[in-house]
């Protein structure tokens, strides 16, 4: 019995002291409160929605090259991505679209075009965890959105103004770009192209379309300076965005009455004035902000030299990759970046370009010769001015600039 009662004892004693241990034992491994490191953002965490201005995805111009941008990036780094419509065109229109993505769980909000400054204004400081990505929205664009908002009158000039005190865009990375230098490029290459009557036709003389055509002078001008011919530039805006009869009339002057062998078509809708005039007498016409030789080429085969472009593709990857891969928000946050070149070597590197393919290169003006210049231009060699108050016949020494103002 006395030894039935030891061994109980023995087993119990071995028991408690096995509980024992693995209680300390759970003590030792457990991680102390509040050392453990936050988990770093992932692709899963982020979700991009596109919204289009008011046009589709298939316009061969800003919607769609914003849209293929996003879902190519999206698709290869398997982030959850939608495109919105408005329904449309009005402020009202586009603020409904942010709010259904932001409802339906989508943080990043990528937007293409000035359109969105008022939806902006209006919306993005409503949620302030989600980050804003807007395309081509200028301070100006902002300003005038703000400050008739607040009740007062923009005078247009927005060196004039503090933006921080109308509008909070504290969630918000905007780009815009350097239009005066791809609007160089393509003025230097129809020149060189063997294009000495040239025109511009604007749609509303807003500052990227005026620094476009005011680039487009100086390299039209630089061009006639280095192959020692006569170059006149026509030069007149449609204050508005879209072709109509009454444009489409200016431009059958210009091009019959005139003699012009090539018009810049710079704003929206207006090129359709401009290619419908030209298809008349076998005229040219120059793209804008994409390559629109797809879409200008259906009014006549070959009717585009080329087309000053921007990168919306490469900025809206290099955003995309910045906050999602980089981690880099906090660096984008609340800035307006103004891109331009950033490559010497390789052209389609830079955000702003010429379009490899489809310009109509000639002896006259080679790739080579192209990527001659790009690397004057990036290495300080070649410099554009972007000064819009000055006067467009101020700008050119050699060629001859006709300018008209508004036509409507």
């Amino acid at each position: 019995m006395k030894k039935f009662l030891a061994l109980i004892l023995a087993l119990v004693m071995s028991l408690s002291l096995v509980a024992c241990g693995s209680k300390e034992e759970e003590k030792t491994t457990e991680e102390p409160v509040g050392t453990e490191e936050p988990a770093e953002a992932t692709g899963a965490d982020f979700s991009v929605a596109m919204i289009t201005d008011y046009g589709d995805i298939t316009d061969q111009s800003f919607n769609q090259t914003t849209y293929e941008a996003c879902k190519e990036y999206c698709e290869t780094n398997g982030i959850d991505f939608n495109y919105f419509k408005p329904a449309g065109d009005s402020t009202g229109e586009r603020v409904a679209m942010i709010e259904k993505a932001v409802d339906e769980g989508y943080n990043i909000l990528v937007m293409p075009g000035f359109a969105f400054a008022g939806a902006v204004v209006e919306a993005a400081a409503e949620y302030p965890d989600v980050k804003f990505v807007v395309l081509d929205v200028a301070k100006g664009d902002y300003l005038e959105a703000a400050v008739t908002a607040a009740g007062e009158s923009y005078d247009y000039q927005p060196d004039n103004w503090d933006l921080a005190k109308y509008v909070d865009l504290s969630n918000v990375y905007t780009v815009v770009y350097q239009e005066e230098l791809c609007g160089y490029m393509a003025g230097y290459a129809a020149v060189k192209l063997g294009y000495t009557h040239l025109g511009f036709l604007g749609g509303m003389a807003v500052p990227a379309v005026v620094r476009y055509g005011y680039g487009f002078i100086q390299g039209a001008d630089a061009a006639a300076a280095d192959a020692g011919v006569d170059v006149t530039v026509e030069y007149a805006y449609g204050n508005q965005f879209w072709g109509d009869a009454d444009i489409t009339a200016y431009m059958d002057n210009w091009y019959q009455t005139l003699g012009v062998q090539a018009v810049f078509a710079c704003g929206g809708g207006i090129y359709t004035s401009a290619a419908e005039a030209a298809a008349k007498v076998g005229g040219k016409v120059i793209g804008v902000d994409t390559d629109q030789a797809g879409i200008i080429d259906a009014y006549g085969e070959g009717m585009t030299i080329t087309s000053a472009m921007k990168g919306l593709a490469a900025s809206t990857k290099d955003a995309l990759k910045q906050i999602i891969e980089d981690d880099n928000w906090s660096s984008l946050a609340g800035q307006i970046a103004n891109l331009g070149l950033v490559s010497g070597d390789d052209p389609e590197a830079n955000f702003v370009q010429l379009p490899m393919e489809s310009t109509q290169w000639s002896d006259g003006f080679t790739q080579d010769d192209y990527k001659a210049l790009v690397k004057d231009m990036f290495d300080g060699k070649i410099t554009v001015s972007n000064d819009i108050t000055a006067e467009p016949a101020s700008l050119a020494t050699t060629a001859t600039v006709n300018a008209y103002g508004n036509i409507k």
